[in-house]
């Protein structure tokens, strides 16, 4: 109990706690991928009914990002990520003792629920409890734990499912969340600003339904040829989300759910914009990858995670470095040498991928995509949140989180659509990756371009 009180507040124990949380949510979002042929024989049911156990999850995440953020404004940000734990927990118990495909998609919509609880709370905690000098370090390890978690999902769920059985993919939260509920109450400060806060129901509304609309014409549109009802679905969501943005400038002396004051911050306004752009290049490279070593090497899941683990084991290294180094000279060079190296590494990986390939060739480029993931991710939060005050930090961790997710749908989508429109399965991937190039190089040119204007505007 000495020690445990010692540590109470600690930056370092506070940053473990939160980054476990953080790695369950993301886990979740690629681990059960890996599950689906064994759910499909488990429960009797057919593809379309369990792919929703992944779209479902993504949907509702997306979805309530915004809302939960300022929920851990109004409430405290340590019991916004202790109830989101919970609930997590809790549905992830249910998942795995799901009798049909209804229930379990039900579970998985919870789980949703709770990974969007929690998610936000993340980066408002760490901004509060670390000093500015060091925040780049901490949000460097933040961020290292989700790339691991992303990219090491395909592996981990594929030795689970052959070990143990796909319920177990959703059994292994249960230890690590109760863990983690633990660890919040003991280790966490319930930091609160002392205003009382009032809820934007109407803003709460058209956010969500606004998001609902939109991530679903994104993740479905190709499996609905893109018909009619889909154009449909994702013209309403952009109709309601220039009405919820219409609303929030006219309710910014009340309590908005997004505060214009963060878009004052330019640094906030690009990186958040790049944070989208970057989440679908990345998605746009370790998806179609990650089919092309099962469909076209023929590999099993494992043995496709673990030629891709080179990756995430670089990024696991350099991410606390980097932001280290954002602290020191800048997070803006940090990322271009990222960015750089991110897409050297890609553009090696397209023209490696033949149909006779072997998984060791593409080692050293896997590593230098781990490095500019490693060299992206501290920066990019960094540089977001740098002149953000501490009391938008809820606000601008839940914007931050939702574009983030956004462009990992929106990659995801685009990924998708081009694979399928190859002439062949491995020109589909080709050109799927080669997407990923194009949205990198783009966003690297936005940040050469800021910068410049951002000197020029010193200068005069």
């Amino acid at each position: 109990m000495p020690n445990t009180t010692k540590l109470r507040g600690n930056p370092w124990a506070v940053l473990v706690t939160l980054s476990l949380g953080f790695f369950m949510t993301l886990l979740d979002m690629t681990i059960v991928n890996i599950a689906v042929p064994d759910v499909m024989r488990s429960l009797h049911t057919g593809l379309d009914q369990v792919m929703w156990t992944i779209s479902g999850y993504t949907l509702v995440l997306a979805a309530l990002l915004v809302t939960a953020s300022r929920l851990g404004d109004m409430r405290g940000q340590r019991t916004l990520f202790a109830v989101g734990v919970a609930v997590f927990t809790a549905a992830s118990a249910l998942c795995g003792l799901a009798p049909d495909a209804g229930f379990l998609v039900a579970a998985r919509l919870v789980q949703g629920l709770g990974a969007a609880l929690l998610t936000p709370q993340t980066m408002a905690l760490i901004m509060a409890v670390f000093p500015a000098g060091r925040r780049g370090t901490a949000l460097g390890i933040w961020g290292s734990v989700a790339g691991v978690a992303t990219l090491s999902g395909p592996t981990l769920g594929g030795l689970l499912v052959s070990a143990l059985g796909w319920r177990w993919v959703f059994f292994v939260n249960i230890p690590v969340g109760l863990l983690v509920l633990a660890l919040t109450f003991l280790l966490v400060p319930d930091l609160r600003t002392g205003r009382a806060h009032r809820l934007d129901l109407p803003g709460v509304l058209l956010s969500t339904a606004a998001l609902t609309c939109v991530t679903f014409a994104l993740m479905e549109g190709d499996r609905y040829g893109w018909n009619g009802a889909i154009a449909g679905l994702g013209v309403t969501g952009a109709l309601l989300a220039a009405l919820f943005l219409r609303g929030q400038r006219r309710r910014q002396g009340a309590e908005p759910l997004v505060p214009c004051a963060l878009f004052a911050s330019r640094g906030f306004t690009v990186m958040t914009l790049l944070v989208g752009a970057i989440g679908a290049a990345l998605i746009t490279a370790v998806l179609p990858l990650g089919l092309y070593f099962q469909q076209v090497l023929g590999f099993s899941a494992v043995h496709a995670g673990l030629a891709l683990a080179p990756s995430p084991l670089v990024s696991l290294v350099v991410s606390p470095l980097a932001g280290r180094l954002s602290d020191r000279v800048g997070g803006r060079r940090v990322l271009l040498v990222g960015l750089a190296s991110f897409c050297a590494g890609l553009v090696a990986v397209i023209a490696l991928a033949q149909a006779s390939a072997s998984a060791l060739v593409f080692t050293v480029p896997l590593m230098c995509m781990g490095l500019g993931t490693g060299c992206m991710i501290a920066p990019l939060s960094t540089e977001a949140m740098r002149h953000v005050p501490g009391h938008l930090a809820g606000a601008a961790a839940g914007v931050n989180s939702t574009v983030r997710q956004l462009g990992s749908v929106l990659g995801s989508a685009a990924a998708t659509a081009l694979m399928a429109a190859g002439a062949t399965p491995l020109a589909g991937l080709h050109l799927a990756m080669a997407l990923g190039v194009v949205l990198l190089a783009l966003a690297g040119a936005a940040l050469c371009l800021g910068g410049r204007t951002s000197a020029a505007t010193a200068a005069g």
